[in-house]
């Protein structure tokens, strides 16, 4: 990740923080004492990888995959790790599966309703803890998986709302979906853009990452 940093930063004047975004709830084929087909993290074995990213003057996001459970109600269980300065949230509507449905059987959605209502706790969480404006940030490579993306209220002062484009495949595939997801986006958005190692041909370069997208995104990862 340093790599990543002193290359993206000899391209950029404003300072790049470096981030890990950790999948802390992950969809699974089975349904587990809850039923809810999620493995969920235990928050305090995720301390200690908080703890080197913060000392490394890095910044966390903590990804959700729901399975059959609501965004809020998994979120809900990593509060106090929310409650740190440097630690964000991400939603990921791949991973939302109806009642009846299993992980993997089709690309899962979310309704704005349910984005709002984590959107809404987030918010409260950091003016009751007087923290820096936080990360939030929304997962998409298809259109369905957020149908009603123009009802979510961004209006939220204390959240940075972030759409990461998660197209891969080769560059004219990448900059489709990114054109495609930045159509009609509510201005509160930042963009964020997805390198893949395996699934890109070829991964794209900080300098085509910073240089070629259109617009330059303001958040960029690495899967």
């Amino acid at each position: 990740v340093q790599e990543h940093i002193t290359n993206y930063q000899a391209l950029e004047e404003q300072p790049v923080i470096p981030a890990f975004e950790i999948i802390v709830t992950v969809a699974s084929e089975f349904p587990g004492p809850d039923g809810n087909y999620v493995n969920e993290s235990d928050p305090a074995d995720l301390v200690p990888y908080i703890d080197a990213i913060t000392e490394a003057g890095g910044y966390v996001v903590l990804d959700i995959q729901p399975g059959r459970s609501t965004f809020l109600e998994l979120a809900k269980i990593y509060e106090d790790l929310l409650k740190r300065p440097n630690v964000g949230l991400a939603l990921d509507p791949e991973w939302r599966i109806g009642a009846d449905e299993l992980p993997m059987a089709r690309v899962g959605s979310v309704e704005a309703a349910e984005v709002n209502e984590v959107a809404d706790w987030l918010a409260n969480l950091v003016r009751e803890e007087e923290l820096p404006q936080k990360a939030f940030v929304l997962h998409q490579f298809q259109l369905q998986m957020l149908r009603d993306r123009e009802q979510i209220n961004t209006d939220h002062i204390e959240l940075a709302f972030v759409l990461h484009a998660d197209g891969h495949g080769t560059p004219g595939q990448k900059y489709d979906t990114w054109n495609v997801l930045r159509q009609d986006l509510d201005p509160g958005f930042f963009m964020a853009w997805k390198n893949f190692y395996d699934e890109d041909f070829p991964t794209f370069s900080p300098q085509q990452t910073y240089e070629e997208v259109d617009p330059r995104p303001w958040f960029v990862s690495y899967q």
